[in-house]
């Protein structure tokens, strides 16, 4: 569980919090095996016996005061009587994981609802639709011929999604380990259920109805017996054409049938049968829903007309127009697999406009993941499944942040599902171990934190989850071939209780800011805006936010100069010189307003990219994000010796360090440059036992995703996609804070910014 602060220091009160500038929460990974400075939990049982404060209900833990008969609460300051076994327990305190560590994780005895089959089960519903569209307009003959003529075309496009899917299925079935359950579905105007069980797959059809779901039935197979006859029926699969329809089963027009993606239907009947409504427990369900266009049939359909309006005629926001869902079915839809278990990943292998805006809340409210991929040719689906399914996860989890009664959580950010009775506690289906959520703090009044007092500021995160553990067994013959794997399941309880300093003044906590988990609570923030106010205004509060705090840094420095009132600087520290912390910032803000998360529409962002973006980034822990958003770029003299670990992203560095080879990590993508100036006999591209390749191979390891890894040969290839990346010295003529705007020109507009801002407040920040 790793737990980051945006200020080590906290501030001592209100006043101090809104002079610092500085945002104040945390990070939490709470699945991640060790905390942020590499040390594991103390494992241990007895979960159910840890006293717990009979006013805030925190857990008992080693920043508790404690006697024989009592123990007073870290975060309150309530005196509890500890029971005749917690007694016993701790006459022996080295015994015991809570007195040993405040980072502790302990089983808890399994409740009845979780006596249920221990195997985990996985559905794959893979979109089989090959849709057509066609202008209303053309008569029925020149249909039927631009039909026949673009068949052949658009079967070739949906078998090779079908055939990118088929592959990461049978990475998926490598990965789920032995005694999985598996079961395939496809659904397009009907659904298909495949049953393996024989020599030859049989599917069974289920046409859907325009606006209701019926029950349906599926066949679960064992993966490590029936592997290959689920490999062979993934063969089996193949599109189903708009020929094939009945008139019911899509939009006619003139004779020709549109559409047939009965997505919401097919979710819907999957999610009833994998709950407990047909009596089917589960310790774990997930479905990977391949989705290959936007849903346009049954329950869930989505009008995707939207996405061609001209916003600009009509005075609208496009960015603003096309990022709310526009129906609630999808989240509704959460709440019912949040309900029954089921955690739904979603794989997007389409360029067309499919309206993520609606289909997230499906994925990331139920614990999954989204996933977008605009073609199939550099497609990394099959290695991102295996990656996903490789590592290892939880489920079933209940995550509470507590506090001391000085402070409060403010607003809670990631990939959960609030609990709708108790104020925050937090439900996640599915936890792995880079998941991560953040919390921002307000004061509970008006007095803080003392400064002169012996409590600390004091923050406990208990994380209840659930385990499947693989226990192999001998069958009744007892031969070691015949050995079959089972499963168990574990409740335990994670609990880590933390103890914060408080500033003196705000040097300090400028002093213990950390960058990148500012980027992250940021990043959430304009997420935010952006999907309530438009991308525009997401944009301008990241602005100001910066000229605030440059103001506040200056003030506090006192490079700010007034006479009578009046301000007489005009030229202010923008880069944060006598702040190491804080020098990141500009640069990261910088990048921000230049990424396509808040990219304007016009400049060609597709409205889904955004989505897929949103919906990574808020779920990326500080370092991961710091790189998606700022790229690294460093340079090597040679494959094996690095010059420069670090450079701007500018052409000017390329130039002036000298070397012939760039290696840059923008987290998704990984970009080997030889310059047009290297030496022909330096091998293009590294050979496979170098230490630029080994450091590929390390970061590739250690992704969420698989980064795409392009080289480059300039003056050869097209360095295109390399070049964009160098944002620092892209300066065009302009107003405002656009996004083609250099760092330099952005840095003084800044400046000019903040003398407005000082002027305005006449030297009092605090008014």
């Amino acid at each position: 569980m790793a737990v980051r602060p945006t200020i080590a220091r906290f501030p001592g009160d209100p006043r101090e919090q809104e002079a610092c500038g500085v945002p104040w929460g945390v990070t939490l990974t709470p699945f991640a095996a060790k905390d942020e400075n590499g040390i594991p939990p103390v494992y241990g049982s007895g979960g159910e016996l840890l006293p717990r404060c009979e006013n805030c209900w925190a857990y008992y833990n080693t920043y508790c005061e404690q006697d024989q008969w009592s123990w007073d609460c870290s975060l309150c300051g309530t005196t509890n009587g500890l029971s005749s076994e917690s007694i016993a327990r701790y006459a022996l305190p080295d015994s015991c994981p809570e007195n040993m560590s405040s980072f502790i994780d302990l089983e808890l005895p399994l409740e009845e609802s979780d006596e249920m089959q221990a195997r985990p089960v996985y559905v794959a519903a893979v979109d089989l639709t090959c849709k057509i569209l066609f202008n209303s307009l053309y008569s029925l003959k020149t249909l039927l011929q631009l039909e026949r003529n673009l068949q052949d075309f658009v079967l070739s496009l949906i078998r090779r999604v079908l055939e990118l899917t088929k592959s990461a299925l049978l990475a998926a079935l490598e990965a789920l380990g032995p005694g999985s359950l598996f079961g395939l579905a496809t659904f397009s105007h009907k659904i298909g259920l495949y049953d393996v069980q024989g020599p030859i797959p049989v599917v069974k059809n289920v046409f859907i109805p325009p606006d209701s779901v019926g029950n349906l039935t599926m066949e679960l197979e064992d993966v490590d017996t029936c592997k290959d006859r689920i490999a062979s029926a993934l063969e089996t699969l193949k599109p189903t054409t708009s020929w094939e329809r009945t008139t019911a089963a899509g939009q006619g027009v003139d004779g020709v049938l549109l559409g047939g993606r009965g997505f919401g239907v097919a979710m819907e009947a999957l999610l009833k049968y994998l709950g407990s409504e047909y009596g089917n427990t589960y310790a774990l369900a997930r479905v990977f829903a391949f989705l290959s266009g936007p849903p346009d049939y049954g329950l869930g359909q989505l009008d995707t007309r939207r996405y061609g309006e001209q916003y600009a005629s009509k005075g609208e926001d496009a960015d603003r127009a096309l990022l709310p869902e526009q129906t609630p079915f999808y989240k509704d839809l959460a709440a019912v697999a949040v309900q029954a278990g089921v955690c739904v990943d979603i794989f997007a292998v389409t360029n067309e406009y499919t309206d993520l805006a609606s289909l997230k809340f499906l994925s990331i409210e139920s614990g999954g993941s989204l996933f977008l991929y605009s073609n199939t040719d550099d497609s990394t689906l099959p290695q991102d499944m295996y990656r996903m399914l490789s590592r290892p996860y939880a489920f079933n989890c209940v995550l509470r942040v507590r506090t001391s009664t000085e402070f409060k959580l403010g607003h809670s950010y990631g990939h959960f599902f609030p609990d709708p009775e108790y104020e925050n506690v937090q439900h996640i289906i599915c936890c792995d171990s880079f998941a991560t959520y953040a919390y921002d703090f307000d004061f509970a009044n008006d007095v803080g934190f003392s400064r002169h007092s012996r409590e600390h500021p004091t923050l406990q995160i208990a994380f209840q989850y659930t385990e499947v553990v693989p226990l192999d067994e001998p069958s009744v013959s007892g031969s070691s071939s015949s050995k079959r794997a089972k499963y168990s399941l574990r409740r335990r309880l994670r609990i880590r209780t933390l103890q914060f300093e408080t500033a003196r003044n705000i040097n300090e906590i400028y002093d213990s800011v950390d960058p990148e988990v500012v980027l992250s609570i940021l990043v959430h923030e304009v997420i935010l805006s952006s999907l309530e106010n438009g991308v525009r205004e997401g944009r301008i509060l990241l602005h100001e936010w910066l000229v605030n705090l440059t103001a506040q840094y200056n003030d506090a420095f006192k490079i700010a100069e007034y006479t009578r009132g009046s301000l007489t600087t005009s030229h202010f520290d923008v880069a944060f010189t006598q702040c190491p912390q804080l020098q990141p910032l500009p640069r990261l803000v910088f990048a921000l307003l230049r990424n396509p998360l808040l990219r304007f529409h016009e400049e060609g962002v597709h409205p889904d990219y955004r989505i897929y973006l949103q919906c990574l980034f808020s779920a990326l822990e500080p370092s991961s994000l710091t790189r998606a958003v700022y790229p690294l770029l460093a340079s090597y003299d040679t494959p094996d010796k690095q010059a420069f670990p670090r450079h701007s992203l500018s052409r000017a560095a390329l130039i002036t360090s000298g070397s012939p080879i760039f290696f840059l990590d923008a987290f998704t993508t990984l970009i080997v440059f030889y310059s047009s100036t290297a030496d022909a006999a330096l091998p293009f591209p590294p050979p496979q036992d170098c230490l630029l390749r080994t450091t590929i191979n390390k970061l590739k390891q250690e992704r969420i995703i698989t980064p795409k890894l392009i080289f480059i040969r300039g003056g050869q290839d097209d360095a295109t996609v390399f070049e964009n990346y160098l944002i620092e010295e892209q300066d065009v003529e302009g107003s405002g804070f656009t996004s083609v705007m250099g760092f330099v020109s952005f840095l003084d507009e800044v400046n000019r910014d903040v003398v407005e801002y000082l002027s305005k407040s006449n030297g009092d920040l605090r008014k």
